[in-house]
């Protein structure tokens, strides 16, 4: 009996002390406080304090190109532009990502700015040269989204600054043509003017009536009136693009439009042209929907869904390869048909537009890559080969030419469109052909242009490519192509 006893009595208390613990926590929920405090992992995280944009985006050879602390989504380019006066009068809305929390920032811009705002509150501005400095109303936090007005006025032509010996903004008899490279963007529009920040664009502007305007990718409308002996035209480039690349055209220009399996081909040619150089030009541009199908079929598809291109009465001395439509200066058709500067021009569509340089030192990836397209189109169409073109090229330059003391892969921001960079990057190419055979070359330059399509890219990347793709390393043949300033030991196959 007694061992029964005890154990009564044991769960007499046990349930005893379970009755109290449950009374406890009831006790306890009646006096806690109205907010628990938030459990330590929850506590947040101070953000970092607002700063200063850099004035530069970090390029090497053009340490104030562009600018640091966001990322540009999107331009909307409205200018008013007067051709008697070269007055250009402009509103440019851009959408952007801060990178940073930013208390200020810079844009690219040449032209006076008189008011900006940022996410419609009136900043504070202070212009510099070339750089337009903003500080918000209030700090933009890192990772929020901000849209930029910028108000501005002036003569684009009497703008001095930039790396041209004349300005990239050239008149003509009854217009202008804004086109350069690496500058052009700040003589009418402000931004973060760097190939590394690419950006979709709509373009649109408001001339005299009668004079038409040539941008880049598709026409959205024009020409439609608005207001006494004004027209608006309207352009949209819905791939991204690079600062540079966006350019205009005004003056009184034939158009040619016509549907192809690539898209609306338009182009456009100057009238005041001297007739027969007119003749070549069309003679040479028209060719371009043949010559971009015979590009994709190295290449891959073609990256855009415009093309053309247009040829202005204009001093200009070079082509450029403006996405979606080059612009050629007619001094490239002063003796006859040219097709090559059309495939030079055309093939940056994919080396250089769609894949651009991480940085200005990368420019072989462009200017390399189109001449050798020209060299390819020879061998393809009846010319010498790529080989014999390179060989030909080895031979006209002994080992004591400056030529040679340039190497494409690191030109130098004063060589950076050297011929060597052209056409010893060329030479380059027909040796990496040659190293890796044909199956695996040409399926690096189709990988490099469609995998990178729309971003950008640096030699190295290109480098790290050729070893993915073929299971060589070229290391070696990159220092002697690409690096050495000094005459290879022999020609390229």
């Amino acid at each position: 009996m007694r061992k029964r006893t005890g154990l009564l009595i044991g769960l007499v208390l046990v349930l005893l002390l379970v009755l109290v613990a449950l009374a406890i926590p009831w006790r306890a929920s009646k006096t806690a406080p109205a907010t628990a405090p938030r459990p330590p992992s929850a506590t947040a995280v101070p953000t970092a304090p607002p700063v200063v944009g850099a004035d530069g985006i970090g390029d090497p050879y053009f340490p104030r190109a562009g600018n640091g602390g966001y990322d540009v989504t999107a331009y909307d380019i409205a200018v008013r532009y007067d051709p008697p006066t070269d007055r250009l009068e402009g509103h440019t809305t851009l959408t952007a990502t801060a990178t940073e929390s930013l208390s200020r920032f810079n844009l690219d811009l040449r032209l006076p700015a008189s008011a900006v705002t940022v996410n419609d509150q009136p900043a504070t501005i202070h212009q510099d040269g070339g750089e337009l400095q903003v500080t918000p109303a209030a700090p933009v936090p890192s990772g929020a989204q901000m849209t930029v007005r910028v108000a501005y006025a002036g003569v684009p032509s009497s703008v001095s600054g930039g790396t041209e010996v004349q300005s990239p903004w050239v008149r003509t008899a009854d217009g202008a043509v804004a086109v350069g490279e690496p500058d052009i963007a700040a003589w009418w529009y402000p931004s973060n003017d760097h190939p590394s920040d690419k950006a979709t664009f709509t373009i649109t502007a408001v001339v005299p009536a009668g004079l038409q305007v040539i941008s880049n990718g598709a026409l959205l409308g024009g020409p439609e009136a608005v207001g006494p002996g004004l027209q608006q035209w309207r352009w949209q480039e819905t791939e991204p693009m690079a600062t540079y690349l966006a350019f205009v055209a005004i003056g009184n220009y034939d158009i040619v439009r016509r549907d192809t399996r690539f898209g609306l081909y338009l182009a456009a040619y100057d009238r005041a042209l001297d007739p027969a150089i007119a003749d070549a030009a069309r003679a040479s541009v028209e060719q371009t929907p043949q010559i971009i199908e015979f590009l994709s079929g190295i290449f891959g598809p073609y990256p855009f869904r415009q093309l053309g291109g247009v040829v202005p009465d204009a001093s200009l001395g070079f082509a450029l390869e403006d996405q979606t439509r080059p612009v050629y200066a007619p001094t490239f058709f002063d003796d006859g048909q040219n097709v090559t500067v059309v495939v030079h021009e055309l093939a940056h569509q994919w080396f250089g537009d769609s894949v651009s340089v991480d940085h200005w030192s990368d420019i072989w990836l462009n200017e390399g890559f189109a001449t050798y397209a020209e060299w390819l189109y020879a061998e393809r169409n009846g010319g010498p080969t790529a080989a014999q073109t390179a060989a030909q090229n080895y031979a006209r330059h002994p080992a004591g030419d400056d030529f040679w003391r340039t190497p494409p892969g690191a030109p130098g921001a004063a060589s950076v469109f050297n011929n060597a960079v052209y056409v010893r990057g060329a030479m380059a190419l027909q040796a990496l052909r040659v190293a890796l055979g044909d199956q695996n070359f040409f399926a690096v330059l189709r990988a490099w242009a469609t995998e990178r399509a729309g971003g950008n890219g640096s030699v190295q990347d290109f480098l790290a490519l050729v070893k993915h793709v073929s299971g060589k390393s070229v290391d070696a043949l990159a220092q002697t192509w690409l690096v050495s300033p000094a005459r290879p030991p022999a020609a390229p196959g």
